[in-house]
């Protein structure tokens, strides 16, 4: 599986911390946006680079790490096309694709640990949307939504 991830300052250290894990025991291909250091950055900024990724087909799905994972799940979730959860449990790192087709999910470094973090991306990404008539509906609406608000 082709991965964007991307981190700001204080998410950096849990994306480190996974980094290996996704390269070497799930056998990703990983592209790192940054941030590199825990020197200050913004998280829309990263976002916006992991997100274009999914979107150019560059990459299969997402990662963000921030603080608490909420601003980076706010910033994916502006861009149009996307579909972020932050996912802090074992249940919604699969359920958010199963139901939802999220590309990207966020955590915060100050929230988990990484032992925490390696599983619920693991049941991220083994996750596959249903397809049921019921959730197709439902997504569908989501994008019309986004579609009637970029007008």
């Amino acid at each position: 599986m082709r991965l964007a991830i991307g981190s700001d300052h204080a998410g950096f250290r849990l994306k480190s911390q996974v980094l290996d894990y996704l390269k070497e025991e799930l056998h990703c291909e990983v592209t790192d946006f940054g941030c590199y250091t825990e020197e200050m950055v913004d998280f829309p900024d990263i976002a916006k680079m992991v997100c274009g990724a999914v979107l150019e087909g560059k990459a299969d799905r997402g990662i963000m790490f921030c603080g608490t994972g909420v601003g980076a799940a706010i910033a994916c979730n502006k861009i149009p096309g996307i579909r972020a959860s932050v996912c802090h449990d074992l249940y919604t790192a699969h359920q958010c694709v199963e139901h939802d087709d999220v590309q990207v999910i966020a955590m915060g470094g100050q929230i988990i640990g990484h032992t925490v973090a390696k599983e619920l991306i693991r049941l991220f990404l083994d996750a596959k949307f249903s397809g049921g008539e019921e959730f197709r509906r439902r997504v569908e609406k989501l994008a019309q939504m986004e579609q009637s608000t970029n007008k």
